[in-house]
């Protein structure tokens, strides 16, 4: 089967892009933006809340190792659903917890997760499902920004802990590499 794409925000994409990276089955893993009003928009922009885009991550990934579900089941792990436009210090639309999802099957099975989740949260979930909008990839110095900058402070202090989580939560997903 043709890998399939996923687009997914949950606060800033240099955490969702470090664990994602691990996930096996996914092939490729890239930090954007999209949801917003502004055509090619850079991380100033992005970040100073006026274009209405998210920081997402774009995954390629092969449905014969890693479904979608189990995805979005990681995704509900490694960030907080139940707060809105915010994930830690992080504040702003920029910021949300979204699924765009890619077809009519995606859009299903995401409400079902997020049915599901709702039962986990002691909070209401705030997570977007929207369909897919134009998606521009983020500069080149946000790619694979975690294997780069590993001690850089937030990396150390949030990125860190959102991929070791995931490793002791995911083990078996996690590649050895």
């Amino acid at each position: 089967m043709a890998n399939q794409i996923a687009v997914l925000g949950g606060g800033c994409f240099w955490c969702l892009e470090a664990v994602y990276q691990q996930v096996k089955g996914v092939t490729a893993v890239e930090s954007g933006y999209t949801g917003g009003s502004v055509q090619n928009p850079n991380y100033e922009q992005v970040c100073g809340g006026q274009t209405g885009h998210a920081e997402v991550v774009r995954l390629s990934f092969d449905p014969d190792q890693i479904s979608f579900r189990e995805l979005l089941e990681i995704f509900f792990t490694i960030h907080d659903p139940t707060t809105l436009n915010r994930q830690g210090n992080d504040v702003g639309t920029q910021y949300r917890s979204v699924i765009y999802y890619q077809d009519e099957e995606q859009h299903e099975i995401a409400r079902k997760v997020i049915a599901e989740m709702a039962l986990v949260w002691d909070a209401p979930i705030v997570t977007e499902l929207s369909a897919p909008e134009t998606y521009y990839k983020a500069e080149d110095y946000h790619q694979d920004y975690f294997r780069q900058h590993p001690f850089q402070g937030y990396c150390a202090f949030v990125v860190a802990p959102k991929l070791a989580k995931f490793r002791q939560v995911f083990a078996a997903k996690s590649r050895d590499d």
